[in-house]
């Protein structure tokens, strides 16, 4: 679940950033901040409610552990695909013209 969510999400992001004409440098930050899931709060949450020992305070770590591999490959997506999103800016900025 994990993957589908990060993966949507950052890329309905960078999707819609694209359409509205942003530019790449910001494309690429927002598709990551749209796609967090803010785990480090999570394991100070659980950490502080249920202890260092507990199953919530080690779920969240493991999340972390997933995490991390999956926003870099979101990252390594972004940059890759540079050349593909500046070739769509020069569409909608087209499409602006027009209206």
């Amino acid at each position: 679940p994990i993957l589908i969510q990060v993966y949507f999400n950052s890329g309905l992001a960078y999707l819609l950033n694209r359409m509205a004409g942003e530019q790449h440098c910001v494309a690429g930050p927002s598709a990551l901040i749209g796609a967090s899931n803010f785990f480090e709060l999570a394991v100070a949450a659980a950490i502080s409610l249920f202890g260092f020992h507990s199953g919530a305070a080690l779920a969240t770590v493991v999340g972390v552990l997933i995490e991390v591999p999956v926003m870099l490959s979101v990252v390594w997506i972004v940059n890759r695909s540079k050349g593909w999103y500046e070739r769509g800016g020069k569409v909608s900025e087209l499409a602006k013209e027009l209206r």
